[in-house]
């Protein structure tokens, strides 16, 4: 199955696509959310994780969980920002959405891995 990241910082992306593919995960990275959405719409049958940034130009990162769960209800999603994020802001933005985990960064890659592994999981 595939998983999707999405993050405005070209290095991050990177890290993140680096770090699972030595896992043997199968990944898409996008810095782009209009493009990370078209290719989630031509691919939601195979994508079973999200890993979405929050704060990003253009479109946020719950803008795109939200167009991206309309799509594939049951979709797993990791949220993650460098930001302080309390659970009233996530409940406001995102109230009829289940987040599976929120990611703090930085984080490391253990961590990330972890997170993965747990999220995937869970039952739909």
């Amino acid at each position: 199955m595939l998983k999707n990241v999405l993050d405005d910082e070209i290095d991050i992306v990177t890290l993140i696509e680096q770090s699972l593919q030595n896992y043997e995960y199968s990944i898409f990275a996008f810095t782009d959310p209009v493009l990370a959405l078209d290719h989630f719409n031509s691919n939601f049958k195979d994508c079973s994780l999200i890993i979405s940034d929050i704060r990003m130009p253009g479109m946020t990162g719950y803008d795109f969980v939200k167009k991206v769960k309309r799509i594939k209800t049951e979709v797993k999603v990791i949220l993650m920002t460098a930001f302080e994020i309390n659970d009233i802001e996530l409940d406001r933005c995102l109230p009829d959405i289940k987040i599976d985990f929120f990611l703090q960064k930085p984080f490391s890659i253990q961590q990330l891995k972890y997170m993965v592994e747990k999220t995937l999981q869970l039952k739909v």
